[in-house]
């Protein structure tokens, strides 16, 4: 992988924040060592598993591959990114993720054309989490390596395709088509760290400087969102103006204007990681599920439909291992394809709702006000990845009495930061006591549900 020459011009005095900023911007060579590292780790257990058999009963972690791999991606790897996101902005995406090395290595030496249109649309990142979630849910993401290899191999290498094609040594599968950047951007908004420009440095600079390379295509004369910034350091001292700098958590949310929210951006908060994640992570918990599957069964039985039940399904259209006695027939398949898209259009919309509710006695953009959910979202989908977690070391042998105890605490957490979030920006709208109130009222019902739902399960 290239690596240009740090675009660094350090001014006389610096935050130790702002100079680890400036270290990463000097230390190329060594992040795209860290970087080519971790592709190698990904690549093997990403592949390796897939072509070996199943573990058998008493395979255990650490002398299976297998079981490593699978503890590895989901007991440590996905839950760990869903926190650092949140604590530290996109370092990940800009540091350590395999897809963005492996898409900016192959922009590099592709074709360099330029991004089309169709690929700018902004649904993408909803339609690609959505998608990826649901078809993971069905083939067995979780527990088996074939659809790891499906989905984590397809994703990474439709990631080198994009780099080959488009862009000019830059991040656009990234920036644009990732499954989880529009995830990872919402969480990034509550990051107390981001690079952050000082426009009037920038414009007292007196010198002429080369371009910045910045690999996710961002203005960063601008800087000042973490949303889109992979916090890869590369513009650290930029001009004299760009730095790593602290800020309240939180903040960029309570600063946002009309043109910082999408309504795509929207969407996947409400209706995806707060709706449709949360069906695709409970629907193996809840007795209710279970139970309806039963009823449409014997109603379809009673009308002698029996092509649902049905098993002889590829493992890449439904989760098929006979030889562990787990399959899924058609109706497992649809049912909870409709089970999860009840949940998000169930939670979603009950939240949308209030919220439009809420903006309305505000007078304020209902939008904004969807914002300050961000914190129970990041905690739901780190709950969730974490049943895995439990889930692989309670195969070990592992006793965790004290799981539902920290369970409620990050929920009460989550809660206590999502309700101090929106307090703010109701107080923001300076509406009046009584419509503040009765705002308020709302906002707290559209955090209701999906609390509930966690304390249920």
């Amino acid at each position: 992988m290239g690596i240009s020459a740090p675009l660094v011009f350090v001014p006389r005095r610096r935050s130790r924040l702002a100079r680890l900023g400036d270290a990463m911007a000097r230390h190329r060579g060594l992040i795209a060592g860290v970087q080519w590292g971790v592709v190698l780790v990904y690549g093997v257990l990403v592949s390796a598993p897939a072509f070996l058999p199943l573990p058998g009963e008493h395979a255990r972690i650490l002398d299976n591959l297998t079981r490593f791999a699978q503890f590895l991606f989901w007991g440590l790897w996905w839950p760990g990114v869903i926190v650092s996101v949140m604590l530290f902005g996109r370092v990940w995406c800009g540091v350590l993720c395999p897809e963005g090395t492996l898409t900016e290595w192959a922009s590099q030496r592709g074709l360099g054309r330029t991004i089309p249109r169709w690929m700018r649309w902004p649904g993408w990142p909803l339609a690609g989490f959505l998608g990826t979630t649901l078809y993971g849910q069905l083939i067995g993401i979780y527990a088996y390596p074939k659809p790891v290899l499906l989905i984590l191999g397809g994703s990474t290498a439709a990631a080198i395709s994009v780099g080959l094609v488009f862009g000019r040594g830059k991040r656009v599968w990234c920036r644009y088509l990732c499954p989880v950047t529009g995830v990872f951007a919402l969480l990034a908004r509550l990051s107390p760290f981001h690079f952050w420009t000082d426009r009037a440095a920038w414009k007292r600079f007196p010198h002429r400087a080369p371009p910045v390379d910045c690999p996710p295509l961002l203005n960063v004369s601008v800087l000042s969102s973490g949303a889109q910034c992979h916090q890869c350091g590369r513009c650290s001292g930029y001009r004299d103006a760009i730095s790593l700098r602290w800020r309240w958590p939180g903040s960029e949310i309570l600063a946002a204007g009309p043109q910082d929210i999408g309504r795509f951006e929207i969407a996947l908060l409400l209706y995806g990681a707060l709706g449709f994640a949360l069906g695709a992570f409970q629907w193996k918990l809840v007795p209710d599920f279970v139970a309806s599957k039963q009823h449409v069964a014997k109603w379809l039985v009673a009308h002698r439909i029996l092509w649902p039940f049905d098993d002889s399904v590829p493992w890449w259209l439904l989760k098929h291992y006979p030889s562990v006695a787990d399959v899924f027939t058609w109706l497992d398949g649809a049912w909870i394809a409709a089970w999860i898209i009840a949940h998000a259009l169930l939670l979603g919309g009950i939240a949308q709702l209030c919220l439009v509710g809420a903006g309305r006695l505000l007078h304020s953009d209902w939008e904004k006000l969807a914002l300050g959910l961000i914190p129970l979202a990041g905690v739901s989908l780190f709950l969730g990845l974490s049943l895995t977690s439990l889930a692989l070391l309670r195969a070990e042998d592992v006793a965790f009495t004290w799981a539902p105890t920290v369970r409620m605490a990050l929920l009460s957490l989550a809660v206590a930061g999502t309700l101090a979030l929106g307090t703010s920006l109701i107080r923001q709208a300076r509406a009046g006591i009584w419509r503040s109130l009765l705002a308020g009222v709302l906002y707290a019902a559209a955090v209701a549900l999906p609390v509930w739902l966690w304390v249920r399960a």
